[in-house]
């Protein structure tokens, strides 16, 4: 039984929405920022990044006090608006290979502690503490949870009848994506929403982890304030067969000392290992890997694929247990600073390009990730291992903010 609240958001006026939603700042290169810095004044790079103006660097604190600063000058100039009545949004992301449809609302941290609401990803516990300073300091978030839930026929329904209607935000942004977002706002509407959420039973992060804990966090540490809005955390609820699931592709900068025979040899212990040259092979399905070595492509095929529980079935925990710690000596997958990691979003030439480079001596290909993998893990409380899967959709920053 999951609890969802309406909430009054914050969000830019219709006219500016298209200049003022911005990607993640970390997906920007130098060049892209310096230009929406520069040629954009309504992006919300801007609030991010307020020492921008001055090129200077500046302690964690002061940067927290200047995007609160930033966000309360774009509030003043009527950039932003409230609502004036706590609220839904049916948002929708039209991208040129998918499209991605779910609800923004309030989800409850209470929930979150009793697992109603599920997790599957572990955190680290300086980026949970650097977030939960973040909000405690700037006061507002703008990067919803995303969540998954079971189908709900129901609540399908409802959405397409919805879209229908007349959005508040219709916008294309340049990399030719299309966003739609409808307001509801109607109390007959919301109560059925949180009604079929109430029916769900348990819903799942698919992406957030670290931010739903720094929510966490910072309940427990302000909940004496009596600050109502800390007893929820701002999610995008999505059915879980409108997920784009990809993997994390791992790219190596050395053997561990083996040469490339004894590495290949070493493999067929646990692979059927196929030579494909410069055929692009990608694996088709679970328990293949893709691997580029030296400029040819292998397909590698388990031989044994009898596992007891699911994480040892896990795609990602196979390669680790089969091939990254004992054979190349990978002991920890977050820090170690011989391997890095490539989302299956980008296009497997990306990985050759490294290997080609110099940079990295071995890339290797993974089979995505099922919803029902992760859900079980969830429900078993495992955690997978580091970078095992990439989600989208991924929300634009400034489209809908949360107040705290």
């Amino acid at each position: 039984m999951a609890k969802i609240v309406p909430f009054k958001a914050v969000r830019p006026t219709r006219d500016k929405v298209s200049l003022v939603t911005s990607r993640s700042y970390d997906e920007y290169t130098p060049a892209e920022l310096a230009s929406q810095l520069d040629y954009n004044p309504f992006s919300f790079l801007h609030i991010l990044n307020p020492a921008y103006v001055n090129l200077q660097k500046i302690a964690t604190a002061t940067r927290f006090k200047g995007v609160q600063l930033k966000y309360q000058e774009f509030k003043d100039e009527d950039v932003f608006k409230k609502e004036n009545s706590p609220v839904f949004f049916l948002y929708e992301i039209q991208s040129k290979n998918n499209s991605f449809t779910g609800i923004i609302a309030g989800t409850s941290i209470e929930d979150y502690k009793n697992n109603v609401i599920k997790k599957h990803e572990d955190t680290l516990a300086y980026r949970v503490e650097l977030f939960k300073d973040y909000l405690h300091q700037t006061g507002f978030n703008t990067e919803p949870v995303l969540i998954t839930y079971p189908q709900n026929n129901e609540l399908q329904a409802w959405i397409d009848k919805r879209k229908q209607k007349r959005p508040l935000y219709l916008f294309s942004t340049p990399n030719k994506d299309k966003h739609i977002l409808w307001r509801i706002k109607e109390e007959d509407e919301i109560q059925w929403i949180q009604e079929q959420f109430e029916k769900a039973g348990n819903i799942y992060i698919a992406d957030g982890h670290h931010r739903s804990a720094s929510a966490e966090m910072l309940y427990d540490q302000d909940k004496e304030s009596g600050n109502a809005n800390l007893d929820y955390f701002m999610s995008f609820l999505i059915c879980e067969t409108n997920l784009k699931i990809y993997e994390y592709n791992r790219i190596i900068n050395d053997l561990n000392g083996l040469t490339k025979q004894a590495f290949l040899k070493a493999l067929e212990k646990d692979f059927v290992v196929e030579n494909k040259q410069q055929e692009l092979w990608k694996p088709k399905q679970k328990y293949q890997y893709g691997m580029y070595l030296d400029g040819d492509f292998y397909a590698l095929s388990l031989k044994d694929t009898n596992f007891k529980s699911v994480m040892e079935a896990l795609d990602a925990q196979i390669l680790y247990t089969k091939v990254l710690n004992p054979l190349l000596g990978i002991g920890d997958l977050r820090n170690d600073e011989r391997i890095d990691y490539i989302p299956g979003s980008k296009p497997i030439t990306e990985i050759k390009k490294q290997v080609d480079s110099g940079d990295f001596e071995v890339g290797f290909m993974l089979y995505p990730a099922s919803i029902n993998e992760i859900k079980e893990l969830a429900d078993n409380d495992l955690i997978m291992p580091p970078k095992s899967t990439y989600i989208e959709p991924k929300f634009r920053s400034g489209l809908v903010i949360y107040e705290i």
